[in-house]
């Protein structure tokens, strides 16, 4: 079993740290300081995440044919959140998710975020609050699209919670084609300003209008949660369990704390594929990936963020490093793990799975573009959250660099059976 040992030094750490080996080595330790934190959702991750590709998952044994030096190569976890097992699914996701985009269309990405002084209310209450998110982001766009231009609105929206010190920062990024067909006729209409329509930079809607309608969408939705009684009002939020109370809360939130941002494409010639890229960069795998890691020395985690200082128009923004124990840094990580079976990646209007062919298809007709041979993809359901195995390839010899042929192979596990087994981690108790 591939253990790291706590007392073993760290040189491979602090040389090349990983968040996978930091979210191994510290998670029992997280688990008893935080325990009421560590949902059974949370340990389950935790636990596929310190098994991957060790030998508790079984796997493929590999030959040589020239010198017979035999290698293990162990099966992943397949987990969404796993930092070392989702670049076969992000790869698989872009490639789908281009089969939406069509030439000479504008592709905006807009960004919806909740105010801060909601975020512990929404940790609390994870699948509500993040399913409104998404419902009251989509209905305030369609309908300002609809009502200005008349068209039949498409986006795809993906969750992010975090921001760049790990801490809970739930929004949404949409996909958002710049026109579409016509409600009333069917011809293709392009988003133009409604007052400066020569202008030539591109234009999708008035984003404060858009942060107003999201705003009274979401605050409408979340009373009616409340009065359901499907909100848990724990802690700091066991004042707002009367409705009334609650109500005035909502109420009470400054406008300007529901922020929209469009961003249009920055020039003629950008390329829709590259918000995409950024899209797919945080699909899964986690709030950090590892190029941003500094050092990590078996005790500290130093990495990089953005600053939070504005910059100067037209400069991109600062780097600055970021400090934390391991163990904080293992809670942050940790308050990004999904409810088991939520969807984070949805696809709304007529980029929805049963609309997106015919919608397609329109558009195509419309913008007097060629039929062209249908994807692969085009029926596949753009989405990153049903575990899939990564593909094993052969790999070279670590010894004379040749082939190597697989000669042994077993399958994954059962997670009951592996839970069951020696291999459990230590620290993991099943409730």
């Amino acid at each position: 079993m591939e253990w790291l040992d706590p007392a073993a030094p760290q040189r491979s750490q602090q040389a090349r740290p990983t968040v996978a080996a930091i979210l191994r080595q510290h998670s029992g330790e997280y688990v008893r300081q935080h325990a009421r934190q560590a949902a059974p959702q949370v340990r389950n991750v935790l636990a596929r995440l310190s098994l991957c590709r060790t030998r508790a998952l079984g796997g493929h044994l590999y030959r040589c044919n020239s010198c017979a030096q035999e290698v293990n190569v162990y099966n992943s976890c397949g987990d969404r959140h796993c930092p070392q097992c989702s670049g076969g699914r992000r790869r698989d996701w872009l490639e789908g998710a281009a089969s939406l985009l069509l030439p000479g269309v504008d592709y905006f990405q807009v960004v919806f975020t909740l105010p801060d002084k909601l975020s512990s209310l929404a940790l609390g209450n994870r699948r509500p609050i993040y399913n409104l998110l998404f419902r009251s982001a989509w209905q305030a766009l369609r309908e300002l699209l609809t009502e200005t231009f008349g068209i039949e609105a498409a986006a795809t929206l993906v969750l992010h919670t975090w921001n760049q010190r790990l801490e809970h920062h739930a929004h949404v990024h949409a996909l958002v084609p710049g026109g579409g067909p016509s409600l009333a006729t069917g011809d293709w209409i392009k988003t133009r300003h409604p007052r400066h329509r020569r202008k030539k930079k591109p234009y999708l809607v008035d984003n404060e209008l858009l942060g107003q309608r999201f705003r009274d969408k979401f605050i409408a939705a979340c009373k009616r949660l409340h009065a359901k009684g499907e909100l848990k009002l724990n802690g700091e939020w066991s004042q707002f369990k009367d409705s009334q109370a609650f109500d005035d809360f909502l109420d009470s939130l400054a406008p300007d704390g529901w922020v929209v941002f469009i961003e249009a494409p920055p020039t003629q010639d950008a390329l829709p594929e590259n918000v995409l890229k950024y899209l797919a960069r945080y699909m899964t795998g986690g709030p950090i990936s590892d190029r941003r890691l500094i050092s990590y020395d078996g005790d500290v985690v130093r990495f990089w963020a953005r600053s939070q200082d504005k910059p100067p128009t037209g400069t991109p923004p600062s780097m600055v490093r970021e400090e934390l124990p391991a163990v904080e840094f293992t809670r942050r990580w940790a308050l990004h793990i999904l409810p088991k079976g939520f969807v984070k990646v949805r696809h709304y209007g007529g980029f929805s799975n049963t609309k997106r062919q015919t919608y397609l298809e329109r558009c195509r007709q419309s913008l007097g573009i060629a039929e062209t041979q249908q994807s692969p993809h085009d029926q596949q359901q753009l989405s990153t959250d049903s575990p899939t195995e990564t593909q094993v390839h052969s790999p070279a010899c670590p010894r004379c660099r040749r082939a190597m042929r697989c000669i042994r192979s077993s399958a994954r596990p059962s997670w009951r059976e592996t839970f069951s087994s020696n291999y459990r981690p230590p620290w993991y108790h099943d409730d």
